[in-house]
């Protein structure tokens, strides 16, 4: 043993003799130290969990759902008893394809779109408005020779209404089309619900041959080199430069002012 370790054990002996109440039984810390260790042990397990709300798992989704929009409880109405021409028009098919219309009707579906008729949205996109196809279809059928039955009930989303229609025309099922219609506040939730209908009316026009040229990439491509133009403009709220899509002859309109 060395010189060190002879003084520390020296020096431990005379601080135990000087203070015999720094140590304690041998007997007394045995006891203390059990007891220490089986309260601790005791409550730990003893922890009441009965009547605590469980704790959500890291996996557990701590927000709740956001419920689906409500429709508007607008279900097509159920074929009455007294109805004679016995058609659920939301459910049946009656009359597709049995036959073709007349000659008449034909030629006036069939003719070749007015071009002048054609407008075009900035990004660049042509159509037929609305009420083009409303006249085309008066003056095939007739006016109460054709109508539009709703399919399903209207769904109204945060941005979007949308309802299926079928286009009818002499009592016979022509076509079925999902109309669909954007709106930004919910004041314009009932004005959506008709664009929405005039969109499925224009979709079905489709399966009648009507504005096909609209859908024809070659007569897209004339009519743009022909009858429209691009403009740089500015956005006057936010300074924002573009390009827009216009018909020759047409000025630019707000919110653009024209760049040359």
């Amino acid at each position: 043993m060395s010189l060190a370790s002879r003084l520390c054990r020296q020096c431990m002996r005379s601080t135990f003799r000087s203070h015999p109440t720094t140590s304690l039984p041998r007997q007394s810390l045995h006891s203390s130290t059990s007891r220490s260790v089986y309260t601790a042990s005791r409550s730990f397990k003893a922890e009441p969990t009965i009547g605590k709300a469980a704790s959500p798992t890291p996996t557990e989704s701590t927000t709740p759902s956001s419920s689906p929009t409500p429709a508007l409880a607008d279900q097509p109405f159920n074929l009455q008893e007294e109805d004679p021409t016995h058609v659920d028009w939301a459910t049946s098919f009656h009359g597709l394809s049995v036959q073709p219309f007349s000659k008449e009707a034909a030629d006036v579906l069939l003719a070749p779109i007015v071009e002048h008729d054609i407008e075009i949205k900035p990004d660049g996109i042509i159509y037929l408005p609305e009420i083009k196809y409303r006249r085309i279809l008066n003056r095939a059928f007739g006016p109460g020779g054709w109508g539009l039955a709703p399919r399903s009930e209207t769904i109204v989303t945060e941005k979007l209404v949308t309802r299926e229609y079928a286009l009818l025309a002499h009592g016979r099922l022509v076509s079925i089309a999902r109309g669909e219609q954007a709106y930004f506040n919910k004041d314009g939730v009932s004005t959506a619900s008709e664009g929405c209908k005039s969109n499925a009316m224009m979709r079905c026009c489709k399966d009648l041959g009507v504005a096909s040229e609209l859908w024809d990439p070659r007569f897209i491509r004339k009519w743009k080199s022909t009858h429209a133009r691009e403009a740089f403009v500015e956005h006057q709220g936010t300074k924002k430069r573009t390009k827009i899509w216009l018909r020759k002859g047409d000025p630019v309109s707000y919110p653009y002012v024209e760049k040359k």
